[in-house]
């Protein structure tokens, strides 16, 4: 099999590592870099609980090679909260109660927090078609879009983000 050095940004940090040719993204997160917030859900790009943000737009890294991701600069749900401060979409969905398994929840804010650098102020058929592909099998969608609209009052404040 082969392998290629790759350097990349996580979360702000430089990495580097060798890495097989055929090693998902969403694996070379979780098992080599250790980071276990991104999720494997569905593994054919459908659930989005895998979410990462790919030099600012959220792909799904279980359909992204480690290879491809050379160079970029990815974020993670562990990169969201700066300085010990959650991110003000974590806050959002701790208070509007936009989990409840929990599985889903780091590809929806993966997807939340881009959409919101894009638009500090969506309506709500905006945040829902942002997050449409994501699923949520436990909560339904109306507390995961109250969670948005809350980090974008929030952000509009001057929060964190």
């Amino acid at each position: 099999m082969s392998r290629h050095s790759i350097k990349l940004k996580l979360n702000g940090e430089e990495r580097e590592s060798e890495v097989e040719s055929r090693l998902l993204l969403v694996h070379f997160i979780r098992e080599e870099l250790n980071l276990t917030g991104t999720h494997i859900g569905c593994d054919t790009t459908s659930c989005g609980a895998c979410t990462v943000l790919l030099n600012g737009t959220p792909v799904k890294s279980c359909t992204v090679f480690a290879v491809q991701a050379a160079g970029a600069e990815i974020t993670t749900v562990e990169g969201l909260a700066t300085n010990g401060n959650l991110h003000p979409i974590q806050e959002g969905f701790m208070s509007e109660h936009g989990l409840q398994c929990g599985f889903c929840t780091p590809g929806m804010m993966m997807t939340s927090s881009a959409l919101l650098r894009d638009n500090a102020d969506p309506t709500e058929e905006e945040i829902r078609w942002a997050i449409s592909g994501n699923l949520c099998r436990c909560t339904g969608y109306v507390n995961i879009v109250k969670a948005v609209r809350y980090a974008a009052e929030k952000m509009k404040e001057g929060g964190n983000g």
